[in-house]
């Protein structure tokens, strides 16, 4: 195992963890509004958010590619401006896996909102707490293995993702290869030695960070039903 091999792991989980710490930002207000809004455009945002369920990440990858190349108007605007190229750049990373594994923070904690009861926000506006504070104090306390499932899915897919990162990453050593790409490189230069030792590495972090979350989840819920 060389330098490469390390510095390919560790931009990896860089990027899991940069990608899911912006989602967990971005999931909680948006699933506490997609929890409780009735708006006739909740349906229309929902599919947006769920589109990289099913689309294929090369799909993705490629759109992502052509908004944020420089020719684009975004992408030109952006170099020009601030001089940020989001191609081939560990930013670009970021931007396009916080879009490819947003359902799979929002969905969780959505879906921790809509189970708590209502009366837990209604003693706490009663109580005289803003909505910021019942947010914080009162519902995410009581919908912990929501939150940790939103966190643990989204590094996880974050950790495994490919078609994205190769359309708009590229594959540039110590700065956008991550293990997925290393996996592919090495099965097609016929070293499946190199290949099984991210693949394995991989494997038992998924393996590991599942089973916590099971036994996390567990636990909560044996615990609510006395």
């Amino acid at each position: 195992m060389n330098h490469e091999f390390y510095q390919t792991l560790l931009i990896t989980f860089e990027l899991a963890a940069i990608t899911t710490l912006f989602l967990l930002i971005i999931g909680i207000p948006l699933g506490f509004y997609l929890s409780n809004t009735k708006t006739k455009f909740k349906p229309v945002l929902e599919t947006f958010i769920s589109m990289p369920l099913v689309l294929p990440p090369t799909v993705l990858g490629f759109y992502l590619l052509l908004t944020f190349s420089p020719e684009s108007t975004l992408g030109a605007w952006l170099l020009a401006t601030f001089d940020i190229r989001l191609v081939f750049s560990f930013t670009g990373l970021v931007i396009g896996s916080i879009i490819y594994s947003l359902p799979f923070m929002v969905h969780p904690i959505q879906s921790g909102f809509e189970n708590l009861p209502r009366s837990y926000s209604e003693a706490s506006y009663t109580l005289g707490k803003s909505k910021l504070q019942t947010i914080f104090s009162v519902l995410l306390p009581n919908m912990k293995p929501s939150v940790l499932t939103g966190v643990v899915l989204s590094f996880a897919h974050t950790v495994g993702e490919f078609g994205v990162v190769l359309m708009l990453g590229g594959n540039i050593p110590g700065e956008t290869k991550v293990a997925s790409i290393a996996i592919y490189d090495e099965v097609e230069n016929l070293n499946y030695a190199a290949a099984n030792n991210y693949a394995l590495i991989l494997f038992i972090f998924s393996f590991l960070v599942l089973m916590m979350v099971y036994a996390i989840n567990g636990r909560g819920i044996k615990a609510n039903e006395f």
